[in-house]
């Protein structure tokens, strides 16, 4: 019987592919520990699994009184510091000394002479290339000093069965063999194989306007934002979302919006470049010269789909922080608006092919088109795009809560596939004991 801990469980999707491995293999499962932090999670965790005590803080754990003897530890160590939507800062955040607490649990029990027969885990795609590799070097480094035989690899989880490309690193360790990460059984499935139908869909400014200008099949698979060009996105004023705007006035944004990201005005501005500078209306006459182009100019400001700013240089402030910051001894400039999240959708989901990566930060932006209308995925479809069963109720949480989880969580069925290699040696280890 696998004895297995679940640290930093989040909703216990490692856990959760790990047993379902298990179960295939024939292996009963006993989890004797686990350890989460946010209040939220661990009622989702409790409501599933029903486990009594979950630990808290895993700093202030004393090993060898707290934490039973285990053969695996699993773990999704925090990601926030070495991903793209964080700071990057690694071992310099925090969070990331978490990893340490892994290390030092492995340590204590080969010191207590119960070592454990393995670990799995799993952190983002960023931490491969983080501090030039630096950061994955240490943490394997620091796991075969322990005597384990580490592997890693970066796994998609669209090559698993599931409908969203979600890139992941997992790193695995047995003390007698180093598990293989290459060449699993790949299979696809598309978004429409986990999508409800006949939901109630969202009524608002935005989606009038959508579909006044076009119909629910036209904009599958687009996305909605105004800081790239090209056919497969929808800007704000195709659908005269900030106010109405003329044929030309149009085609005017159309051209700003690719002709700002060409790095040639950088030298002629004097600024370092950056994607996307704003152009004064003498250079934007080089390539839309037109008679009433500073009244467009001022009517598409006014309205909000133009600002007029300073050009922004790089600045490394004290903290070794690289920010923009206006430079005023330059002229000012118009430049598109175009946050990331500035619409109330900015993806419309195709339901012939998969998702995007999921995220907490903007999950609630990717919409479905269900009828004649569009809504947002539900937290169950999101439940399915990482393959936990309809049965993992999360409704006992803050919708909020729910979305946040899901965007942090692992795909389930990579963790199995992992773990059915993990269950394997397992079984070809104690065979001989």
């Amino acid at each position: 019987m696998p004895r297995i801990i679940d640290l930093f469980a989040g909703l216990g999707g490692i856990r959760l592919g790990f047993k379902q491995a298990m179960d295939e293999l024939a292996l009963e499962t006993e989890c004797v520990f686990s350890s989460e932090i946010k209040p939220y999670a661990i009622k989702a965790y409790q409501g599933y699994y029903g486990d009594d005590d979950i630990y808290g803080d895993i700093t202030q754990v004393d090993v060898n009184h707290d934490i039973p003897d285990f053969d695996f530890l699993l773990a999704g160590f925090p990601c926030q510091p070495f991903s793209s939507a964080g700071n990057r800062n690694g071992f310099l955040d925090t969070r990331g000394t978490l990893f340490f607490e892994i290390e030092r649990i492995l340590k204590e029990k080969i010191r207590s002479g119960s070592p454990a027969q393995g670990f799995l885990l799993e952190n983002v795609e960023g931490l491969i290339n983080h501090d030039n590799g630096e950061t994955l070097r240490t943490i394997k480094l620091h796991l075969k000093s322990l005597g384990y035989k580490v592997n890693c690899g970066l796994l998609d989880s669209k090559d698993f069965g599931l409908p969203q490309s979600r890139k992941r690193v997992y790193i695995v360790g047995t003390l007698s063999e180093k598990i293989n990460l290459e060449n699993f059984a790949e299979s696809e499935a598309t978004l429409g194989d986990i999508l409800e139908h006949g939901l109630p869909t969202v009524d608002t400014e935005f989606t009038k306007r959508l579909f006044a200008n076009y119909s629910p099949e036209e904009v599958l698979g687009r996305s909605i934002k105004d800081k790239r060009g090209g056919k497969n996105n929808i800007h704000s004023w195709d659908i005269d979302l900030k106010g109405e705007t003329t044929a030309q006035e149009r085609e005017l944004l159309n051209m700003l919006l690719k002709e700002r990201r060409k790095k040639h005005w950088a030298d002629v501005i004097g600024i370092k470049w950056m994607d996307g500078m704003p152009l004064t209306e003498e250079q934007i006459r080089t390539f839309y010269d037109m008679p009433n182009l500073h009244g467009m100019l001022e009517h598409l400001t006014e309205l909000g789909y133009l600002v007029y700013e300073h050009p922004k240089q790089q600045v490394r402030e004290n903290d070794g922080k690289v920010h923009r910051v206006p430079d005023e001894t330059k002229e000012k400039g118009y430049n598109i608006v175009a946050g990331k999240l500035s619409f109330e959708f900015s993806k419309i989901l195709d339901p012939n092919d998969i998702a995007p990566t999921l995220v907490a930060m903007d999950v609630d932006k990717l919409g479905v088109v269900d009828g004649n209308g569009l809504r947002r995925l539900t937290i169950k479809e999101c439940q399915r795009l990482f393959g936990y069963p309809d049965d993992y109720d999360l409704s006992i949480v803050d919708v909020k809560d729910a979305f946040d989880l899901l965007g942090n969580t692992v795909c389930v069925p990579v963790i199995k596939q992992i773990a059915l290699r993990m269950g394997e040696h397992y079984i070809n280890t104690n065979r001989h004991l």
